[in-house]
């Protein structure tokens, strides 16, 4: 039998500990770009013009996503100002979110100590915790649809009556809110889910149950209005916003990523430390050998959800890592529960193997971290420059005695491997002995790991975001300047200076809204034909293009501000500040 004082007590300290986890050092980091420079900057622009309705990226019309994500982040800046810290934190609100749903689903499920650990499982998933700190839409995806597909298992349970009718209701309101976060994805994968669970288990009462009238109904009234009213004020909207967006971006998109099998790594890495027992939790919860008596067409209904999404997006043309993140709580919850039948069962098989297997994987990574992640930063990081072709790298292949800002990395990663190597020897040496005493050992392994590696981003922020030019020119800026980003889109950079900027020699591959954005770009002729004006013009761009600028005799620059990657520099040199060095370049 439940206590209700056995819920209050669990998610009360739930949300306090995982709220601490999920929340320490959230806004300490610049916001980066692409993404999270991006949809901060919608938001922001919502605040600014008042409408709600029509999106906006740096003043031109933004179809790409839903409004959601953009009205709560609007939202916290209204509440709590334009900073990293507020527009980070609906990610972080929606993780914890995540993990009490996951803790209630898996209580109904499979009871409280599989609840218990399934929400630490997913708290502690690499993928799910990096994507708990940034300002991007996929974690209020991944909670949205838990809650609503969690809500539909736990109505099937329900006798007909007032707790299924709103558990079903329930379901149709997340699903609603989850296309108003991310599109048609919000009911395609729930309708894939449970379309299938009903053909595998023969469940076809469910759907004389579902209260599909009324709950059509709620999700019409939720989903629907925006979508009719940005058609109405904007004729474009639908053949972008549902064929492009939506069917050319899964039929025809390609990039990077685009593998059949890109989602394997990422599920390995991003589940990571808890893969090792991927496997053994799958066949534990689905293999007559190793069922539990009860609960096995739950255990399929997870295992389907999780199948289907990594299915989905393999699938699609278009992937980012994110994209897989809804299948983590139900992985979680089967992996919590086969956790929680060891528990008292030290001896259930793929236990010690598992162990092995996590002791051997760190090892290796320990081997070849060292040059890995090196590799990794130095080729794919500096988002902005785009003369590297696409399917190599964003920036050439550089060396550490160039790039100082990688030297700071050396304690951070000497901590991680060391709490790496110390938790598997702890979880191997324990697993044969104590199950809570290993599952405790490896989930503290896991937060502290995830702790250190975030309090070590900060050091790329002058790689992956412009914020320290943009605050040090911001204050010198006036209202008929312009400033202009040039053969590179530094999207936190509009953000930052709260201004439109203008690209120039600027060609966007990677997003469907390229034509009119494009469009909107000077080309170098009419830049440089502005430059010599009498107006104010302040260009970003990275250090190499300008050293190519510096070599052509047909203009003056002056330098206003550097880091190690970009520059900023201005037709004028009466712009700068009294005590700023500027050098000229005839």
């Amino acid at each position: 039998m439940l206590k209700s004082g056995d819920w209050f007590r669990d998610l009360l300290v739930l949300t306090l500990l995982l709220g601490s986890f999920f929340g320490f050092k959230l806004g300490e980091r610049a916001l980066w770009s692409p993404d999270e420079g991006r949809y901060s900057e919608v938001a922001r622009e919502m605040v600014v013009t008042g409408d709600y309705i029509t999106p906006r990226l740096d003043g031109i019309k933004f179809f790409e996503k839903p409004p959601l994500f953009y009205w709560l982040q609007s939202a916290s800046i209204k509440a709590f100002g334009l900073n990293e810290w507020s527009l980070r934190l609906w990610p972080a609100m929606f993780a914890l979110l995540g993990c009490l749903a996951v803790y209630a689903g898996g209580r109904k499920l499979f009871g409280r100590r599989t609840a218990l650990l399934a929400s630490v499982v997913l708290a502690t998933s690499g993928l799910y915790y990096a994507m708990s700190r940034v300002a991007d839409l996929d974690t209020g995806l991944s909670t949205l649809l838990t809650c609503a597909l969690i809500s539909f298992l736990l109505g099937t349970r329900e006798p007909p009556g007032l707790k299924r009718r709103s558990a079903m209701w329930a379901f149709f309101v997340f699903a609603a809110l989850a296309v108003l976060e991310k599109g048609l994805i919000g009911i395609v994968i729930p309708s894939l889910v449970i379309g299938t669970w009903i053909l595998v288990v023969s469940e076809r009462n469910v759907l004389r149950n579902l209260y599909l009238p009324s709950g059509l109904v709620l999700f019409l009234t939720i989903a629907a209005p925006w979508h009719v009213l940005v058609a109405k004020i904007n004729p474009e909207f639908l053949d972008f916003y549902f064929i492009r967006e939506h069917f050319q971006r899964f039929l025809y998109k390609n990039g990077p990523l685009d593998h059949p099998w890109t989602f394997v790594p990422v599920l390995f890495i991003g589940l990571f430390p808890w893969t090792v027992f991927l496997y053994q939790a799958i066949r534990y919860s689905l293999f007559p050998s190793w069922r539990p008596r009860h609960g096995h067409k739950e255990a399929i209904f997870l295992a389907l959800w999780a199948g289907w999404v990594f299915l989905f997006f393999s699938l699609s043309s278009s992937k980012v890592i994110p994209y897989i993140l809804p299948m983590f709580p139900p992985l979680a919850i089967l992996i919590g529960r086969y956790f929680s039948g060891a528990w008292n069962h030290p001896q259930l098989p793929g236990l010690r193997g598992g162990c092995l297997c996590l002791l051997c994987a760190v090892l290796v990574l320990l081997l070849l971290g060292v040059r890995g992640p090196q590799h990794y930063l130095e080729r794919y990081s500096n988002w902005p420059d785009l003369e590297v072709p696409m399917d190599e790298a964003t920036i050439p292949s550089t060396s550490l005695n160039f790039y100082p800002d990688l030297m700071k990395l050396s304690p951070y990663m000497i901590a991680q491997s060391a709490i790496l190597l110390s938790g598997a020897l702890a979880t191997s040496f324990l697993g044969k002995r104590n199950i809570p005493a290993a599952f405790s050992a490896l989930g503290l392994t896991a937060a502290f790991f995830l702790v250190v590696l975030n309090s070590s981003l900060p050091i790329f922020d002058q790689r992956r975001s412009v914020k320290d030019l943009a605050l040090t020119i911001k204050p010198w800026l006036q209202p008929n300047d312009e400033v202009a980003s040039y053969h590179a889109y530094y999207q936190d950079l509009p953000l930052y200076l709260q201004r439109h900027v203008t690209q120039v020699g600027w060609v966007e591959p990677f997003e469907l809204w390229e034509e009119e954005l494009n469009k909107r770009a000077d080309d170098d002729k009419a830049f440089w034909q502005k430059w010599n004006s009498p107006q104010s013009i302040y260009a970003l761009t990275d250090r190499a293009t300008y050293a190519k600028l510096r070599a052509q005799a047909d203009r003056k620059l002056y330098l206003v501000a550097q880091n190690a990657y970009d520059v900023v520099f201005s037709n004028r040199k009466d712009t700068l500040a009294p005590d700023h060095e500027s050098s000229a370049v005839n």
